[in-house]
């Protein structure tokens, strides 16, 4: 339909492709599904409604950009062809702003094209007849809605209809008829049908949380934090509404980084570092014996170019590594959980079963825990202790200069605490020697342990306070003395 939005589009051809692969491998004779798994990638780009007073700010910094466009991200068409996406609060103030029946603009861009266009009709109207029609064109999906819902508002005369391929058709009526068809079913630009185009991907979203199925990622807290908050709510304060709210849109959590970390921990396998080299070493012939009835992979017909081709960091192909990653771990850990062989066609509950400690612990990478518990009570951990770092003979350094300079040996958060003062926070203990072995006679860096009791500046100064009071007190005492008295 001319109508659909961006999101109802995918999810129509998704569907579609869904059931012709599902008629396809039934007519198969050969085909089991539980021993193998066909992969259907997609890959496509979101970008932030800008419909009326919604206008989402982002920063990009500058290694990113060098990162994507190295790994050839199409800026354009994540700029012209982006889905929209937004939140619950969001969606809130978009819907207020639909029943106010506000025109404000967001962008300049938009704005330029809101004033083109009804100079164009206001030229147009004032000589043309009932019934006649004009073509207002060049037009982004949210431009054609705010056009519509201004000129209707504007002018009693008028009534709008998108034609598609970025048109929109005025055509000049009665007052009478223009009422009929506002009240009409059919009408394009009903609040209902504008929030549904605006929401965009947050649709698709929503269908994936009532789907209740398992959520499956690499890595993922990043993901769950971004899920969260561009589809979802913006992020609590509190740590434990974060993990309460993940849970109960995503009941099942597998991260493969945490599944596969435990694997490296039990078996000599070679170390690896992102999860395309996961993948790798998990496909080597020799990992098992019993590796042989290992899950079938197949790429769908429209991911062919992923069997020729590696695309790292595409979003397709990372999905690919991530389910495949997934399949084989589980069959690992399913063989190396039995003495006996394997049966043939292992069925994705088995591996489920076998995955149970795993689930919803999503890898944890800068703390003392090696992962967030989802559904329960995290792992109890033991910090590293924090560091101090006293400057001295070296003026006017700041946070980026003392993590700069710690990083050539390990990774550190830094905090300046005063002005010649900084606190260093690790995630390994190890590290935290290291700097204190290394930096023992730096000249201009003393590293120290913190002491809350002895570093932090509110202590100090209630100290320093506490030191006067008391130094006053003893000289008032001594200098102000009773009198002696003689008999």
């Amino acid at each position: 339909s001319l109508f659909d939005s961006p999101a109802e589009r995918y999810l129509k051809a998704r569907q579609s492709v869904q059931r012709f692969a599902v008629a396809q491998l039934g007519r198969c004779p050969d085909f089991c599904f539980h021993c193998r798994y066909v992969v259907h990638s997609y890959n496509f780009f979101l970008f932030p409604s800008t419909l009326g007073v919604t206008d989402v700010e982002f920063t990009l910094s500058a290694s990113s950009i060098q990162f994507l466009s190295h790994y050839g991200f199409d800026y354009r068409k994540f700029l012209e062809d982006g889905i929209p996406y937004m939140n619950e609060v969001q969606e809130k103030i978009l819907s207020q702003h639909l029943i106010e029946g506000s025109s404000k603009v967001s962008s300049a861009l938009d704005r330029d094209v809101l004033k083109k266009a009804i100079d164009e009709v206001t030229c147009w109207i004032a000589a043309a007849k009932e019934e006649e029609t004009m073509i207002l064109q060049d037009l982004s999906g949210y431009q054609m809605f705010e056009i519509q819902l201004v000129l209707r508002k504007a002018l009693q005369n008028v009534w709008t209809q998108p034609l598609g391929d970025r048109k929109v058709l005025v055509k000049k009526v009665s007052p009478q008829h223009r009422q009929l068809l506002e009240n009409s079913p059919y009408d394009c630009c009903r609040k209902e049908l504008i929030l549904l185009s605006a929401r965009g991907f947050t649709n698709l979203f929503q269908i994936l949380v009532k789907a209740k199925k398992p959520l499956v990622g690499h890595n993922m807290l990043m993901d769950l934090m971004h899920l969260h908050d561009k589809f979802y709510k913006p992020l609590p304060e509190s740590y434990e509404e974060f993990k309460r709210n993940i849970h109960n849109l995503f009941p099942v959590l597998i991260d493969t980084k945490t599944v596969t970390k435990s694997i490296w921990k039990k078996c000599p396998f070679p170390r690896v570092s992102n999860l395309f080299e996961v993948y790798e070493v998990l496909c080597s012939s020799n990992l098992n014996s019993k590796d042989s009835v290992c899950p079938v992979i197949a790429l769908a017909s429209d991911c062919s170019r992923y069997a020729e081709k590696k695309s790292p960091h595409e979003a397709g192909y990372d999905a690919f590594l991530c389910g495949s990653v997934l399949l084989k771990s589980a069959h690992l850990l399913l063989c190396r959980s039995t003495d006996d062989a394997v049966e043939a066609d292992p069925s994705f509950s088995q591996y489920l079963t076998v995955l149970a400690e795993y689930l919803n612990k999503v890898n944890f990478i800068r703390g003392g825990v090696s992962s967030i518990n989802f559904s329960g009570e995290d792992a109890p951990c033991e910090h590293p202790p924090a560091l101090i770092v006293h400057v001295r003979g070296w003026p006017g350094l700041n946070e980026r200069q003392i993590y700069e300079e710690f990083k050539a040996l390990c990774r550190f958060d830094v905090r300046q605490l005063s002005k010649n003062q900084f606190i260093l926070l690790s995630s390994t203990f190890k590290h935290v020697r290291l700097v204190l072995r290394d930096y023992k006679h730096h000249p201009h860096l003393r590293v120290s342990v913190y002491r809350h009791w002895r570093h932090s500046p509110p202590v100090n100064c209630l100290l320093q306070v506490s030191g006067v009071v008391a130094l006053w007190s003893l000289l008032a005492f001594v200098l102000g003395g009773a009198p002696c008295c003689s008999l």
